[in-house]
């Protein structure tokens, strides 16, 4: 069906950090010359667009990553068709330098529309992370904030690196056993990317690079795995399956279901009956 020429639906999200905002976002709308505050990177979802930007008119179709630079000039109109769908998340200048430890706050993003498959899957999956820690419960945001956490420092890692002026991070060489075993003991109440990073002298990006290099897999994605490990040790002491759940910080019995049956192969309750025997 034709979108009417005044069709425009919008959602402003919020997210776990402050300056940091998205929005999501379907129009027909022509938007006149504009700019904003804040770096922005974006999805095109559906439809094509084109726009001014600090580099003349661009066309974006859908599956290209969009970016503003804080304070360039841009508009946007449909291309090709009468509306178009698309996604943004916007960082502010101190949050793109925190996240990435020594980007100065002149650095630009290179190409207003980006086309780079690593970056769209780690966008995909910081929207995808963002949905879940607003739809989670009070007592599950902390371990979806961490993962969130880590969404945001890769998006912001991979356009440091690779679409900006900046030159590339270097690569890290500290010790990160100490951000494991942090991880270990606070299983229930994990600490926020940042404070791993503090601990070792590395940014964000840097202490989530070498975590995964050195486990095998990123800060989050350990956490929940221990998380498995402990249920699968408190079940084999007597514990019901509810309490070993909610004793290993998983949100309910449902969700340590679905990552102990990935990790082991089985679910809790055939380890519970297997152990009767």
């Amino acid at each position: 069906m034709k979108a009417p020429p005044d069709h425009h639906r919008s959602q402003v999200f919020g997210t776990p950090w402050e300056g940091v905002h998205g929005t999501a976002i379907e129009s027909a709308r022509h938007y006149g010359r504009h700019w904003h505050s804040t770096y922005g990177l974006g999805l095109l979802e559906h439809g094509a667009q084109r726009s001014a930007s600090g580099r003349g008119k661009v066309d974006a179709y859908a599956g290209d990553l969009i970016a503003t630079n804080p304070g360039e000039v841009h508009d946007g109109q449909p291309l090709g068709g009468p509306s178009r769908r698309w996604r943004m998340v916007y960082f502010d200048a101190d949050v793109m330098a925190a996240m990435n430890g020594d980007m100065a706050g002149d650095v630009a993003l290179t190409r207003p529309v980006i086309q780079d498959a690593r970056l769209g899957d780690t966008l995909r999956r910081l929207f995808i992370r963002l949905d879940d820690w607003r739809i989670a419960t009070p007592d599950a945001r902390c371990a979806e904030s961490l993962a969130c956490d880590e969404a945001l420092a890769e998006v912001c890692g991979l356009l440091r690196d690779n679409h900006s002026t900046a030159a590339p991070s270097r690569e890290a060489s500290a010790d990160v056993k100490q951000v494991r075993n942090r991880l270990a003991d606070e299983l229930l109440a994990p600490p926020t990317l940042a404070e791993l990073a503090a601990m070792t002298g590395l940014s964000t990006y840097q202490v989530l690079r070498r975590f995964e290099k050195a486990y095998g897999v990123p800060p989050h994605a350990w956490l929940v795995l221990q998380r498995s490990e402990r249920a699968r040790h408190l079940i084999r002491h007597g514990a019901g399956l509810a309490e070993a759940a909610a004793a290993s910080g998983f949100s309910d019995q449902s969700h340590m279901t679905r990552i102990f049956t990935r990790q082991f192969g089985f679910t809790p309750g055939a380890w519970q009956r297997g152990l009767r025997f």
